[in-house]
């Protein structure tokens, strides 16, 4: 498919997981992508894999944020934004530090509230394009993930009202919220809690109805779907990607 012939995507965090799996898709139908990531040399490796563009880019930088949006609309437009950037301090609440907090509000919301900012000035200026928010099932609630939660729960909210605010000018705003996706971050978890990721895989899939844990060509088929012309009726929705209701 080539639904993406002669348009240009912005994928931060988009060196690895759910971001890189996006970024292939996109270039795969025929985008040319620009790999934002603040693992730079895993972002060039990807970049270089899809025959794409890199750039470092920490997220919670205004000016690498911004600089990102401006390499991609340098490049002739910028028809896609898709915020992948993300991480995880994951702790109960009486454990949770200020600095746990911060930086995961700062990556999640202030990151993705930088980019989508300075994406829809080149997005209203030429009265086209689509947006799409990565949040969480997390987002519904989440023992250890006071931060983590709210963030995500917070890019719902922003995702509803970017599609109110930017509706007009033909700009499309959506949300994924993925369940367990077998990437680093669930690694993480597992270790967080002390056990082999592929028992934690396993019991994960148990709870699924699907009976498997998703991948993130599972998510990133659906973010190209959203992308795409074929969603151009489709704006302010939450998407949960759990492999069940």
């Amino acid at each position: 498919m080539t639904r993406f012939e002669g348009k240009t995507a912005l994928v931060t965090g988009g060196a690895k997981g759910i971001g890189a799996a996006t970024a292939r898709r996109l270039a795969s139908e025929g985008a040319t992508v620009v790999v934002a990531d603040f693992d730079e040399p895993a972002a060039q490796e990807t970049a270089r894999e899809i025959g794409g563009h890199a750039v470092r880019c920490d997220v919670t930088s205004r000016e690498d944020v911004e600089a990102a949006v401006e390499a991609a609309a340098a490049l002739g437009s910028l028809d896609l934004l898709v915020t992948c950037a993300g991480i995880i301090r994951d702790n109960l609440l009486f454990k949770m530090t200020d600095e746990d907090w911060d930086a995961v509000i700062d990556t999640h919301l202030k990151g993705t509230f930088y980019a989508v900012r300075a994406a829809q000035q080149h997005m209203v200026a030429q009265k086209s394009g689509k947006m799409v928010l990565i949040s969480s099932t997390s987002a519904l609630g989440n023992r250890g993930q006071t931060n983590y939660s709210t963030a995500k729960a917070g890019l719902q909210g922003m995702t509803k009202t970017l599609a109110i605010e930017l509706g007009p000018y033909n700009v499309n705003v959506n949300c994924v919220a993925p369940g367990f996706i077998a990437t680093a971050m669930t690694q993480q978890t597992a270790d967080r809690i002390g056990m082999p990721f592929e028992q934690f895989m396993e019991a994960v899939s148990e709870q699924v109805p699907l009976k498997r844990v998703g991948q993130p060509e599972d998510v990133a088929g659906l973010i190209a779907y959203l992308c795409s012309d074929d969603a151009s009726y489709v704006s302010g929705q939450i998407v949960y990607v759990r492999g069940g209701p």
